[in-house]
């Protein structure tokens, strides 16, 4: 069992989330870092669909009822511990790390996962002080001794145009690329809100409601782009300007308020798309 001491900041139960469930509004969630996710499970034999705490800033001060085998990655260099203690870590360089347990942490999965879902409330809510969670059965794998390192965080992000480029004033693609960003204290799982030069619409009508996929840079009127992450809604009336690359969320995962971040590749000016 895990007895959540203090919770820390902001701390939720994650996996590899619910695909495919968008026709039903249900947003993907899981991990806003699948690959740490994916590192943590490796690191102490999980399989890997286990669940694991997704920690946002500053860590969660944790009791276990007997010595656990835990592993740390993310916005921390890669930890492997044998514990019944586990003290608050703050993220370095990132917005959030995992706390991977040997076994997983035993929730009940809603519509296939058992991920915290903040934007429709689905899965647990996130960890408060006094909780207790209980870990999952020993894994059939042993847990591997290997050692492992972080992997950079990249804060220049690749973008695919569209699919609303027409939308907006000729040069406004080129000008999201060739801008510095920054990421606003508005920002979550949801979405992160950057600030920077105004994205201009060409157009004052409403668009209607579209599907939105996770990576999507919404433009509000304002002008200033909010790049979707994990518990996005499945739709919005803002247009899409241009989608970070999915191999490039992972990173996107990590921006935390005050970091800077640019955008490339696939960029162009000009317009294209259907309106």
């Amino acid at each position: 069992m895990i007895e959540v001491v203090d919770p820390g900041l902001l701390t939720t139960v994650q996996d590899r989330g619910r695909p495919g469930l968008a026709h039903l509004g249900v947003p993907p969630s899981g991990a806003a870092d699948s690959r740490a996710l994916a590192l943590g499970n490796a690191l102490v034999g999980n399989p890997p669909d286990a669940a694991v705490l997704e920690v946002t800033l500053v860590g969660p001060r944790l009791r276990f009822d007997l010595p656990t085998l835990v592993a740390l990655t993310g916005a921390c260099e890669p930890q492997v511990l044998e514990t019944r203690e586990l003290e608050p870590v703050a993220c370095d360089g990132g917005a959030r790390l995992y706390v991977a347990v040997r076994g997983g942490v035993e929730v009940a999965p809603v519509l296939g996962s058992r991920s915290t879902d903040l934007l429709t409330g689905l899965g647990p809510p996130p960890l408060r002080a006094g909780d207790v969670l209980a870990v999952g059965p020993e894994p059939m794998r042993p847990a591997p001794r290997a050692e492992a390192t972080r992997a950079p965080v990249e804060r220049v992000l690749r973008v695919i145009p569209g699919p609303r480029e027409d939308w907006f004033t000729p040069g406004a693609l080129g000008l999201l690329c060739e801008a510095e960003w920054r990421v606003t204290p508005s920002s979550n799982r949801v979405g992160v809100r950057l600030d920077g030069p105004e994205l201009v619409w060409a157009r004052s009508d409403e668009l209607r409601s579209e599907g939105l996929v996770t990576g999507a840079l919404q433009v509000p009127s304002a002008g200033r782009p909010i790049l979707l992450l994990n518990d996005h809604p499945t739709t919005g009336g803002y247009p899409v300007i241009a989608v970070v690359h999915s191999d490039d969320l992972p990173h996107a995962g990590q921006l935390r308020p005050g970091d800077t971040v640019r955008f490339t590749a696939g960029c162009r000016s000009g317009r294209t798309g259907q309106p």
